[in-house]
């Protein structure tokens, strides 16, 4: 059940730093509300899937989630570029999440 919550936080931080984006410095209501909330929900799953899972595993997964999640908006939905070098480095980061996961007792 840890890795569920962990996989959720991940989604979430997802969730906050692609609104937080759109909240534009926090000055749009909607977006930095979502923002906040999602990163309430984010850091309590984290802290729910730590309590069983070792803290660096789960801390990098999370981050990892994150910045994978992050860098895909960024291509899908903002339009940022999608070169062959940031492709690799994803897939580098990819990798290595499968392998804390593959090590994890």
């Amino acid at each position: 059940m840890a890795w569920i919550y962990l996989v959720l936080a991940g989604i979430f931080e997802v969730v906050w730093a692609s609104t937080m984006k759109y909240s534009d410095g926090f000055s749009k209501l909607t977006p930095s509300v979502i923002t906040i909330l999602a990163m309430i929900v984010s850091f309590g799953l984290l802290a729910v899937a730590m309590k069983s899972l070792p803290l660096g595993t789960a801390y990098a997964i999370w981050t990892g989630i994150g910045a994978v999640g992050a860098f895909c908006v960024g291509i899908f939905v903002l339009g940022e570029a999608a070169t062959l070098l940031r492709i690799g480095s994803v897939a580098f980061i990819i990798l290595g999440l499968v392998g804390l996961k593959l090590s994890a007792s």
